[in-house]
C-alpha cells in the first residue's frame, strides 16, 4: 500500500487562527480515490528551515507520495516552492505545469502559482495551492496520473495496469 503525507503551510493554521481546510480535504480526496494510506499529517508555519526539515523527515520515513498545501503565491513568506527545491533531487515540472494549465480554464490567478513538483529519492513530491476549491481542482486532474507516476518511480507495481515505455 501507497504511504502518503498531507503537509499544509500556513502561519495562520499552524498558530491555531484558523481551521485547515486543504489539508483534510487533499487527505479525504486521496483516501477515497486511491487505496493509499495517509500515514502523516501536520499544519506548520511558513518558515523555510521548518518546511525543508518536514519534508526531508517524511522523505525519510519512506513515504510514496508527499502533497504540499500552502505557500506557494507571491506573498513575502510564500517559500514553499524554494523549500521544496531545496529538498527534491530531480524536477518533475510536467505536473506542475499540467496543474497550472487546468487552473488557469478555471481562474486567471493560476497563473500566479509558484508551485513546482520534484522527486527525493523514492517520494514524489507536489506543491498544491492553500484554497480547498483550488486544492480539489488539482486533485481532480493529478490524482488519475498518480498510480502510474509511482509505479515507475519505485518499481513497485500496484495499479495492476500494463504501462507502455515511455
Amino acid at each position: 500500500m501507497r504511504r502518503v503525507g498531507v503537509l499544509t503551510i500556513s502561519d495562520r493554521g499552524a498558530r491555531g487562527d484558523y481551521e485547515d481546510k486543504s489539508g483534510p480535504l487533499a487527505a479525504e480526496l486521496v483516501a477515497e480515490q486511491t487505496a493509499w494510506a495517509v500515514a502523516r499529517r501536520a499544519v506548520i508555519p511558513d518558515e523555510f528551515d521548518v518546511i525543508v526539515q518536514t519534508l526531508l523527515d517524511w522523505c525519510a520515513d519512506g513515504l510514496d507520495l508527499i502533497l504540499t498545501s500552502g505557500g506557494t503565491g507571491f506573498a513575502p513568506r510564500d517559500v514553499t516552492p524554494e523549500a521544496t527545491r531545496r529538498v527534491i533531487e530531480r524536477d518533475a515540472p510536467g505536473i506542475a505545469e499540467a496543474l497550472r494549465a487546468a487552473s488557469l480554464e478555471v481562474t486567471r490567478h493560476a497563473m500566479l502559482s509558484r508551485a513546482v513538483a520534484g522527486i527525493r529519492g523514492s517520494t514524489l513530491i507536489i506543491n498544491l495551492p492553500g484554497n480547498p476549491k483550488a486544492v480539489r481542482e488539482n486533485l481532480d486532474v493529478l490524482l488519475p496520473v498518480l498510480p502510474h507516476a509511482l509505479d515507475l518511480l519505485t518499481g513497485r507495481p500496484e495499479s495492476g495496469q500494463e504501462h507502455r515505455a515511455l
